[in-house]
């Protein structure tokens, strides 16, 4: 049963998703069906490969926000297509907090206030609970946040809300179900160097951010061991307080029962002093100048490689970037779709792989900050004799976007791609109410999409030229290989002093 709603639940998403897009699509091509004039009936022959549509406007619904008297925040937004309600919950809590010594412990606490039971019910009995009910509860703390959601039909939602509200507010941490996730981590941790793409991705931060930032830092047997039971109750004490939680609710539900419902399940729970998300400065760039000679501000070339026993290459090629209300993000995030980001149509995809034939994948990714810098950087994978023509083509692609405008058809097919993917970022209640509640939590303006799509519509080559010159730095970027420890200094050594990152054994 439990399955069957859950697949319901996706039918229905891909069949709205799909209206969605076919009401689009007759919105798009409306004039050409049913032309107004003479002259709009002509524009029905033009060819397809030159015809031009206005940028489709999409006008999302507004939940409504209000506040519990605990302080926690409130968005309600119906859906009367399914039986259905989803409850969402943004918790300012994270990895954050963690002690140097006990790294991995809101992991371990978001992971067990789902598994481990509550003061009123034993781990078993949810896990039965749920079961019966066809619902389904989730917890995870990440490093800036934590989440939980509850799904459930309609007619089960006190019970299911009792459940989730218990889980939120007393978890109870059973010993056996902690001692179990400790494991799992543990044997997880163990197996983490197994694979040469997942280094490559805990490793690089470590280079951004340095390694003991918390957006680098990473558990350790050591570390997950020490965590204890009183450990974990004592950061949910600290860090879960109603104050400090967005919840989100969608589906089929009426305003004021509902708001009964959440008074009712969580009005016992008192506010508390919600943490401060404080991060510490970033340490990993080191002053100097690259090998061209080149000044930064921000650092000189840095080049690393790790040794394993593979044929492929996984390259990471980047530097810190910016924060995503920077007024030069929307450049920068149309710079990324041209470079890298798009894919097939992107120029690192055209020259490295269909030109070339250096790599399997290659692309170029833009994370923006919201509390500390972001990142930007290119990646890919190739054959170990390939490295270094792939770096050379990943820098040299960069060098050209500070040096020659992007040309017109680049700028117009990626505004293009991304006004037109707005409309997706909003298909269904839970995902417009996700969108607001994370912009809330973040302290960015409701409309701050919106925003963004308005500056994308306007930007020009000229804007693209002068955020690619402020922003993107070839002469300081941070350079990572991991593949075969016998040739890779050698097939990095062009690009500054190679030194070699010695992996810790697990376990």
């Amino acid at each position: 049963m439990r399955n069957r709603i859950h697949e319901s639940k996706r039918e229905t998403m891909a069949v709205v998703s799909l209206r969605l897009t076919a009401l689009i699509l007759a919105l798009a091509v409306y004039p050409i069906l049913w032309p107004a004039s003479p002259s709009a009936a002509k524009s029905a022959n033009t060819d397809p490969r030159v015809m031009r549509f206005e940028p489709v406007q999409f006008n999302p619904p507004q939940p409504d926000r209000l506040v519990l008297e605990n302080g926690m925040v409130v968005y309600l937004l119906e859906d009367h297509e399914l039986p259905l309600i989803t409850i969402t919950a943004l918790m300012r809590t994270g990895s954050w907090l963690d002690a140097p010594d006990r790294i991995g412990l809101a992991g371990l606490a978001g992971h067990t206030m789902r598994t481990g039971g509550t003061k009123r019910m034993a781990a078993a009995q949810v896990d039965a609970e749920l079961e019966r009910l066809a619902a389904e509860i989730t917890v995870a703390i990440g490093t800036e946040s934590g989440s939980a959601m509850l799904d459930v039909l309609k007619k089960d939602l006190d019970r299911g809300l009792q459940i989730f509200a218990d889980i939120l507010m007393t978890p109870a941490f059973d010993p056996a179900r902690v001692e179990l996730a400790k494991q799992q981590a543990i044997e997880a941790i163990r197996r983490r160097q197994d694979r040469p793409q997942s280094i490559v991705g805990r490793e690089f931060p470590k280079m951004l951010y340095g390694p003991a930032h918390p957006f680098a830092r990473e558990s350790s047997v050591e570390s997950v061991t020490k965590i204890s039971r009183e450990d974990l109750l004592a950061f949910h004490a600290r860090t879960v307080h109603p104050n400090g939680i967005i919840l989100g609710v969608t589906g089929d539900f009426e305003k004021a029962p509902m708001l009964a419902a959440l008074r009712k399940a969580f009005g016992s729970w008192t506010a508390g002093a919600v943490p401060e998300i404080v991060l510490p400065p970033v340490t990993a760039d080191e002053p100097g100048t690259g090998p061209d000679g080149k000044s930064g501000a921000g650092g000189k070339r840095i080049v690393r490689f790790i040794g394993k026993g593979t044929s492929q290459t996984h390259v990471r090629v980047g530097h810190l970037s910016i924060k995503e209300n920077d007024p030069d993000f929307p450049a920068l995030s149309i710079l990324n779709d041209i470079l890298g980001g798009s894919s097939f149509r992107s120029r690192l995809f055209q020259d490295v792989r269909t030109k070339q034939g250096l790599a399997y994948s290659v692309g170029s990714a833009l994370r923006a900050g919201v509390r500390e810098q972001g990142f930007w950087l290119m990646r890919a994978e190739t054959k170990s004799d390939s490295t270094h023509d792939v770096i050379s083509r990943l820098v040299t692609n960069m060098e050209r976007l500070r040096e020659q405008p992007v040309t017109d058809a680049e700028l117009a097919e990626a505004k293009e791609a991304f006004v037109n993917s707005f409309v997706f970022s909003f298909t269904s209640p839970s995902s417009i109410v996700a969108r607001l509640i994370g912009l809330e939590y973040d302290g960015l303006p409701k409309d701050f999409l919106q925003q963004l799509r308005d500056k994308v519509v306007k930007l020009t080559k000229e804007d693209l030229l002068r955020a690619a010159r402020a922003h993107l730095h070839p002469d300081r970027v941070k350079i990572l290989a991991v593949g075969p420890a016998e040739a890779l200094p050698r097939l990095l050594s062009g690009f500054g002093e190679v030194k070699e990152i010695k992996l810790a054994p697990e376990g």
